[in-house]
């Protein structure tokens, strides 16, 4: 947790707050060690960075002064339409779009992606905005990427998607092409990343009949949670 991210709800007036978030808690007195008088790097959600001057300390609460004058961090020029990975890792994915920038996550269906993955309680909103919440935290963040589910692959793609990618170029990762994926680019981009075992090819197809171009990553073919930060990272 390299920044306490408060709510709304934790705001007293605009310069005063009340934790009393037990994992938050915890977190500032066995990690950080803090105690009356010490400073932490605070954050509002959806809001700006600062800090926080510790004024009292129970056993159930901390009470913060609080500077909030810092913007985040810039968002990257990034729209993630992600094949919806297996339960257990849906949570280390969440958390590693939120804190590499990413503001807007579509979670698909595909061939590959199980019927029973749909099913799983991490897709529940409040486990979501948990694990959005963990990945602020590590990064210094404090804007809420907005995660969207679509359960049907052919109708997003062809009735959602062409309005999604507008203004942007729309890369899919493929092994199976002969086109590099590009390096740091300087524009907005829409990126495509399969579910494990990739798109079928009649995925592909009809990705590209939408305006996406293919893109490999090299001779390895690697897991979707090591992909994920392996093309932000190359690609920004």
């Amino acid at each position: 947790m390299n920044v306490i991210l408060l709510s709304p709800e934790d705001l007293l007036a605009d310069n005063r707050a009340c934790i009393k978030n037990p994992r938050q808690l915890e977190h500032i007195k066995q990690v950080h060690g803090a105690a009356m008088g010490d400073q932490l790097k605070v954050g509002l959600i959806d809001g700006n960075l600062g800090s926080g001057l510790i004024t009292a300390f129970n056993d159930d609460s901390i009470f913060l002064d609080v500077d909030l004058q810092q913007p985040p961090p810039p968002a990257l020029p990034l729209t993630l339409v992600l094949g919806l990975p297996r339960p257990k890792m849906m949570r280390r994915i969440l958390q590693t779009v939120a804190t590499l920038g990413v503001k807007q996550l579509h979670l698909i269906n595909s061939y590959r992606v199980e019927k029973s993955y749909w099913q799983t309680p991490f897709l529940e909103a409040k486990s979501i905005h948990a694990q959005l919440i963990l990945g602020l935290e590590q990064g210094c963040d404090t804007q809420l990427p907005e995660v969207h589910l679509h359960k049907r692959f052919k109708p997003f793609v062809e009735d959602e998607l062409p309005a999604i990618i507008a203004d942007t170029r729309a890369l899919v990762a493929h092994p199976y092409t002969e086109t590099a994926c590009p390096c740091q680019i300087d524009y907005s981009l829409t990126l495509a990343v399969g579910p494990e075992g990739g798109f079928i090819p009649y995925e592909i197809d009809l990705l590209k009949k939408c305006g996406f171009d293919a893109v490999h990553l090299g001779e390895r073919i690697m897991r979707v949670e090591t992909a994920v930060p392996y093309l932000l990272g190359r690609l920004f």
